[in-house]
């Protein structure tokens, strides 16, 4: 089998892309730090915070920027993981890596706090979330994205946002914004983990290989052609993504489809362990509030 080290340092490693996401977190501690006195109400940057935007931008680098990237346009399994990790993982870490106060600057924008104030609606968000995952790994519409950088690019950044806009619904850190509470939040996760099977099912459950980028070589030759570049890539006389894995092709779909399966259930059950705890320990304080009252009033009790 060939090794990636033939495509070069530049297509392995995006160092444009690192300058990109360096600007972003250099910005991101200038404004939470050194400006941040700029801003109304206004705390210092808590370690976890700055734990987690470093986290975020760690995974973004590593899913869009490193050689996963790339491997992902060579085995489906690979863009399995890094789509769940772009949509599932990468945006409730940057939601809880936002101050409080950043946020409600950010949503005093009219423009930001209008989309919010729909997006972020539950059912919508739910529903277009899950709604554009799905289109998107129906075969012609992944196909004809894939051999399209803007339309790569931009489905890439549009699934980010209603990602955003549906864990928002969720764990909003903004006590105004906080639409679902207690059993809600409970009904919200089910509800996403049912909606995403269908397109994780097609591709489980499909006997033949769905997408064209994998198994027709001209597809797949511009598909890498835009990836690595076209001078490279027409250099290095490659037939399909075949020379680079022992897997077949319909092994590697259904792997794909199992591995973002799994990796949902993972993170929607350790949100769901952090809702039953945060319900539980607003039940219990709601009870010892409701002692005390008795306590101070015995003549309350009947």
């Amino acid at each position: 089998m060939l090794t990636l080290d033939i495509f070069g340092f530049k297509a392995l490693w995006s160092p444009y892309f690192l300058l990109i996401l360096f600007a972003l977190t250099t910005a991101y501690f200038l404004i939470t730090t050194v400006y941040r006195s700029r801003f109304p109400n206004s705390e210092p940057l808590t370690g976890k915070q700055a734990a987690l935007f470093l986290l975020a931008m760690i995974l973004l680098y590593a899913i869009k920027g490193s050689p996963l990237d790339l491997m992902g346009h060579l085995m489906f399994y690979i863009h399995g993981i890094t789509m769940v990790i772009l949509v599932l993982l990468i945006p409730p870490l940057f939601i809880l890596s936002i101050p409080k106060w950043l946020w409600r600057s950010i949503l005093n924008i009219r423009l930001i706090n209008s989309l919010f104030k729909v997006f972020s609606k539950p059912v919508i968000a739910l529903l277009l979330f899950n709604g554009f995952f799905s289109f998107y790994h129906i075969p012609i519409i992944f196909d004809h994205v894939m051999q399209n950088r803007i339309y790569h690019g931009g489905y890439s950044i549009l699934l980010f946002i209603l990602a955003v806009f549906m864990w928002w619904a969720l764990i909003s850190p903004i006590e105004e914004y906080q639409p679902l509470t207690g059993i809600k939040k409970v009904a919200y996760l089910f509800a996403n983990s049912m909606l995403i099977t269908p397109a994780c099912a097609l591709i489980i459950f499909s006997d033949s290989s769905l997408y064209a980028t994998y198994h027709d070589p001209e597809v797949w030759g511009k598909v890498m052609s835009l990836c690595v570049g076209p001078s490279t890539f027409s250099n290095l006389n490659l037939s399909g993504p075949e020379l680079f894995s022992s897997m077949s092709l319909v092994d590697d779909q259904r792997l794909g489809g199992v591995v973002m399966k799994i990796i949902q259930e993972i993170i929607y059950a350790v949100v769901l362990s952090q809702v039953f705890f945060e319900w539980y320990r607003k039940d219990q304080e709601e009870s010892e509030r409701e002692m005390k009252k008795q306590i101070l009033n015995p003549n309350l009790v009947e």
